[in-house]
């Protein structure tokens, strides 16, 4: 209950006042949102000298954007040192994705704002600039919190409409960009951009600025996946067949009997909520390509994990994903149905991403929790 109380405290301290249900109804994909000090006291989760090894590793996503005499251009990671010293010349600016991966501390920060389902929750991306850098002025596709570490940055906001973008340009960038608002953002504040408003960032001394982004899935890229999610159940296999072919007068048509065969197949094909929503839990629970779990380098026994399981906590490794659906957990993909109480024990710790082994022992989830220790799904806290 104490922790619950905290965590609707800082929300109302990050959200200027504001409860989670009234941001969502005001402001939530409806207009900008900026609060003053939504952080008192923020420091920054990392230094130059960190992010400097961040960048030179292949693990990493990392981006490396210049601006050198109105040219644009985009160099992916990783990124040495000395590629870092020849931008020097340039308004530039590193972008690293998916920090929360690699610092507890920007895990945290993400989880500030899981009054979102985690099913949107995506990652906290950090912007490092130089004086006069950013990334152009462009939209996203999805919401974004956007918090000020050290230095200033000056926004310009335009509201969602139809943009025109550069040609040949290595990023999404507005063409003839206009300003309708000016913001300018200091240590601890944050901003709220809905999805589609065009906005121009840019540092006015070397800063830090970090995106908490937001999934929001692509209906094309969705609707691809749910089929080959079908294919994988099982489609129609009949082959086709025409016994009664006749001599064809015109080759080259297209047969009727072909087209009639193609919509009774297509039309057979036929899916429930049900299905949907399953596929929906391993599509979304499903990690990105790119990530690769860690498992522990010298892994408790079995028998020393259970001793220390009743003792100590159990976080969920950052980039795990839990989506729960009544009776059905779905973990990094998988299917996973389970008795009602080691649901309920394992639906609290997706909800919190931490909770007491105890709790989780007394479900008897702990073979389960030592397949998933080992796998690098999870880790003993204190």
């Amino acid at each position: 209950m104490l922790r619950r109380s905290y965590n609707l405290a800082v929300r109302n301290v990050l959200l200027g006042g504001l409860s989670p249900r009234r941001f969502l109804a005001r402001y939530w994909q409806k207009r900008p949102l900026l609060v003053r000090g939504a952080m008192p006291g923020f420091r920054d989760l990392i230094d130059d000298a960190g992010l400097a090894r961040l960048v030179a590793r292949d693990d990493v996503e990392s981006r490396l954007v210049e601006h050198r005499r109105g040219r644009w251009t985009l160099t992916h990671g990783p990124l040495t040192r000395a590629r870092l010293r020849r931008a020097r010349d340039a308004d530039w600016t590193v972008l690293v994705s998916g920090l929360n991966l690699h610092l507890p501390a920007a895990e945290r920060l993400l989880r500030s704002f899981d009054f979102i389902p985690q099913a949107r929750l995506d990652d906290v991306m950090v912007s490092v600039a130089a004086a006069g850098g950013g990334v152009g002025p462009h939209e996203d596709a999805y919401d974004v919190f956007l918090l000020q570490g050290r230095g200033r940055r000056r926004w310009r906001l335009c509201r969602p409409r139809r943009f025109d973008f550069v040609r040949g340009a290595p990023l999404r960038l507005i063409e003839n960009f206009e300003a309708e608002e000016e913001l300018l953002t200091e240590p601890g504040d944050l901003l709220y951009l809905p999805p589609g408003w065009g906005h121009d960032g840019v540092a006015l001394e070397p800063s830090l600025t970090y995106s908490i982004g937001f999934r929001a899935p692509l209906g094309e890229e969705m609707a691809a996946a749910f089929l080959d999610w079908l294919h994988a159940q099982g489609l129609p296999r009949a082959r086709y067949r025409d016994p009664g072919l006749q001599p064809s007068r015109h080759p080259a048509r297209l047969p009727a009997a072909m087209i009639d065969y193609a919509c009774d197949t297509l039309a057979g094909i036929r899916w429930t909520r049900a299905e949907v929503s399953r596929f929906l839990g391993e599509y979304l629970s499903t990690p990105k390509p790119q990530i690769v779990f860690k498992p522990p380098r010298r892994a408790l026994s079995p028998a020393a994990f259970a001793a220390r399981l009743r003792r100590a906590w159990v976080v969920l490794d950052a980039r795990t994903r839990i989506s729960v659906l009544r009776a059905t957990l779905y973990v990094n993909g998988e299917r996973l149905d389970l008795p009602a109480a080691q649901r309920s024990a394992l639906s609290a710790l997706a909800d919190a991403r931490r909770l007491e082994g105890a709790r989780l022992a007394r479900a008897a989830l702990g073979n389960l929790l030592y397949a998933w220790y080992r796998q690098g799904y999870l880790h003993l806290g204190t």
